[in-house]
């Protein structure tokens, strides 16, 4: 076994599990937290919705609908000037996470919105017939009931980081992808590549795994 992988070093496969690791975490948490409120208002804002708003909710559709159109290394490139500006540099795990929470919120909002849309219409008609308020009501009534939906959405999110984090090896970014992009490819090191997208399958399986697991326990 070790003729077959005799280029791959455990202590660099581990520092680049840990950057994906850290990319994952830094870009998901920051993509809920920029995600959720923005799939929050367009749902509010749609035509017929609690807080109607069309002109609202076009402009803010169209802005989310270009940010998902934008091919993600394309987004990568193009962030560089943005992402020295608020973190100083445009490379390694600080540099890439920038362009994948810009890259993976609106996928995250319109998730959110998806969710949302499949809560039954009669709680929120109970909600007001209570005199709830709208912030009431999507706190109390609407995310609690979403809230499987908007799990799952962050499952597909995270999953979807994942490949992200990978092409972001293309700029110097590190974790598995940039391991995999040095060594397996540009050194033609076979054994590198295939451990590293071994990793990523792994990952991903577990992100599923965990994901499908706090669904079940919230789904009521």
């Amino acid at each position: 076994m070790s003729g077959w992988f005799a280029n791959v070093e455990p202590g660099e496969i581990a520092a680049a599990v840990a950057g994906t690791v850290e990319m994952l975490a830094g870009s998901l948490s920051l993509s809920i937290v920029f995600g959720l409120p923005i799939g929050v208002v367009l749902f509010l804002t749609a035509p017929g919705r609690l807080l109607a708003r069309p002109g609202a909710h076009a402009v803010l559709a169209f802005v989310v609908n270009l940010l998902r159109s934008v091919p993600f290394v394309i987004l990568l490139i193009v962030m560089m000037p943005l992402t020295r500006a608020l973190v100083g540099t445009s490379l390694g795990v600080a540099g890439a996470i920038p362009p994948l929470v810009i890259g993976a919120a609106p996928f995250f909002a319109r998730l959110v919105e998806t969710a949302l849309g499949e809560v039954d219409p009669g709680v929120i008609e109970a909600a007001r017939a209570m005199g709830a308020r709208p912030g009431q009501i999507v706190l109390r009534f609407l995310l609690p009931e979403a809230l499987p939906g908007v799990l799952a959405g962050a499952t597909v999110t995270a999953i979807a980081l994942v490949s992200y984090t990978a092409m972001a090896g293309v700029v110097g970014a590190g974790g598995l992808g940039d391991l995999a992009i040095r060594f397996g490819y540009q050194r033609f090191e076979t054994d590198v590549m295939v451990v590293t997208v071994l990793l990523l399958i792994v990952l991903v399986q577990l992100l599923q795994m965990v994901g499908d697991r706090l669904v079940s326990l919230f789904r009521h």
